[in-house]
């Protein structure tokens, strides 16, 4: 941003130039979104004043350093190569695009952004600009309003399972309570048994297995009832799923500072899934990790993805707190089954049909972080050309 060493500052139109940089210099330090200025190799050419704020480095500490820096695995491994290839082929993934993604704080911390990246030439080079919003305030703020819905749904969801269950009950009741006559009427007809008798207690036993074919038609139909919701399968890049995802299960967590590591194949990037399901997914065993290692020394989270037999592709996200009672492992997928105070023990019940829902499958084992690792299947269209 210094002026050319050419510009004579003596003259008019280098005092306009002077004064038209000094504006535009005003209005970065002031704008509330962080922005950085790259060149085509990456390296850093400004870095605005809130920028110093978001992530905890002074300009100077950055300038000429790759923007790489400030970017959480894997994207920081692979960020020259994005660039490189934009650069060659014009395709962009980001650049014009915007998105939500991941950061990372001079401390090591990850948090939530959303970023948009502009391009422009000076002279034969190409420059970047992204401007950089932190969503941990937006998230928490749209969070709390969820929480608030989540508590009125709370009281709808109680009321309607209270309704549910006596419609249920008088659905059922029934069929089970003409299952128990006949059983108990062919107790009593089986103590002394001739021809005509049994000939009844096999008529009895008939009418037993009509009617519990029909309490299984009852509970088939409100199975069917609960599961009618629609769901949209769609070819979706896994990258891009999972670190909205992460993204979105990291606010607040900031300031617990856990250190997040990345690691997704790029060669099974395309997944055949329901995208807000699976992010649901992700989010609640994000969440529930992070909850898991409040009281731990070391936080650690790593999300990784792997192939595997079956045209699928494994997804694990494994933390480093204290692991999963042997009690509630057994049971971890039931409904109703929860390892903290309030909650209702529903959210891994709900994962578990996600996935199933899928294709897939899901289950838990000691992670080598030294707590819980969770892992999930999906359907891989990677190789498929037509997917």
């Amino acid at each position: 941003m210094a002026p050319t060493a050419s510009l004579d500052p003596s003259g008019d139109e280098g005092a306009h130039l002077l004064g038209r940089e000094a504006h535009l210099r005003s209005i970065i330090e002031t704008i509330p979104d962080a922005m950085i200025v790259i060149d085509e190799r990456g390296r850093i050419l400004s870095f605005s004043t809130a920028a110093e704020q978001m992530f905890g480095y002074a300009e100077a500490d950055l300038l000429g350093e790759n923007v790489s820096a400030l970017m959480p695995s894997p994207d920081r491994e692979r960020h020259d190569f994005y660039l490189a290839r934009y650069l060659a082929t014009g395709a962009a993934k980001i650049i014009g695009i915007g998105r939500v993604t991941t950061a990372r704080h001079r401390d090591g911390t990850t948090f939530p952004i959303d970023l948009h990246v502009g391009e422009a030439r000076i002279g034969e080079a190409r420059v970047f600009t992204g401007f950089i919003r932190d969503l941990t305030e937006r998230e928490q703020t749209e969070l709390r309003v969820h929480d608030l819905q989540t508590e009125l749904a709370h009281v709808s969801r109680v009321t309607a399972m209270g309704a549910l269950a006596t419609a249920i009950a008088h659905e059922l009741n029934q069929p089970l309570t003409a299952i128990a006559n006949y059983v108990e009427t062919v107790e009593e007809l089986l103590v002394d048994p001739d021809a005509e008798t049994l000939e009844i207690v096999r008529e009895a036993l008939r009418q037993c297995a009509a009617d519990s074919m029909r309490a299984g038609q009852i509970v088939r139909r409100l199975r069917d009832f609960i599961s009618r919701g629609e769901t949209e399968h769609r070819v979706e890049s896994l990258e891009r799923v999972v670190n909205e995802a992460i993204a979105l299960a990291l606010v607040g967590a900031g300031d617990r500072g856990v250190e997040v590591e990345v690691k997704l194949d790029p060669a099974i990037d395309r997944v055949f899934i329901d995208r807000i399901q699976v992010q649901q997914v992700v989010f609640n065993l994000v969440r529930n990790a992070i909850e898991a290692m409040a009281e731990s020394p070391v936080r650690r989270l790593r999300i990784s993805a792997q192939p595997v037999a079956g045209h699928q592709v494994q997804l694990s996200i494994e933390d480093s707190g204290p692991g999963l009672p042997p009690e509630v492992a057994e049971r971890l997928f039931q409904p109703f089954l929860s390892t903290k105070a309030e909650g209702m023990g529903v959210g891994l019940s709900i994962c578990h049909t996600i996935i199933t829902g899928h294709g897939g499958r899901i289950w838990a084992e000691p992670s080598s972080l030294g707590g819980s690792a969770f892992h999930f299947t999906l359907n891989d269209v990677s190789g498929d050309e037509d997917g």
